[in-house]
């Protein structure tokens, strides 16, 4: 027998999370009871705009994250798959909504496997009712549906600062 030691099991949960939704917050509940350590990687892409900033958006994901001990929350940019062998994993969870994210995600998979052979991903599916929320989705229908149909889809503690930065960006009139 081996003296190996024991690694812990780290897995990288990469997105942009503008604005984190429940679907996501699922998975991330899910995977943190799989693993030894969650890191939830927050990307920013200089030419992709965003409602809210890198920092907003760490701070949204550690506030509804705090019940869960092993998550940590990182900014990053570029190559997803650079980032998770940046964390020392070998291990990409991508939450994906089954039918309109599952080629798109296996493309991405595939180009991953070349760039990186060493790093698996792992796609995870948000709960039922879950599983079709999207970032997108959320913002078109942020300006038409108030805070109570809001947090069908979001935490509560994302809601008010997502009404905010809308009405600021659309003001009504």
């Amino acid at each position: 027998m081996s003296d190996k030691k024991h690694s812990p099991r780290i897995v990288v949960y990469p997105g942009s999370f503008d604005p984190i939704t429940l679907g996501h917050l699922n998975v991330m509940e899910r995977v943190s009871g799989l693993f030894d350590r969650l890191i939830i990687g927050v990307g920013v892409n200089v030419e992709k705009e965003t409602l809210f900033s890198p920092a907003e958006r760490k701070q949204m994901i550690h506030e509804v994250t705090a019940h869960l001990e092993n998550v940590e929350i990182r900014t990053f940019s570029g190559l997803a798959v650079a980032f998770v062998k940046q964390c020392g994993s070998r291990i990409m969870v991508r939450g994906v909504r089954p039918i309109t994210d599952i080629p798109a995600e296996l493309t991405m998979m595939m180009a991953n496997r070349r760039l990186a052979p060493e790093v698996e991903t792992l796609f995870m599916i948000a709960d039922g009712e879950l599983a079709h929320v999207s970032s997108s989705l959320i913002k078109q229908i942020a300006s038409v549906a108030d805070d109570e149909e809001l947090s069908r889809f979001l935490p509560r503690n994302v809601v008010q600062p997502l009404r905010a930065r809308i009405e600021k960006l659309h003001p009504p009139k």
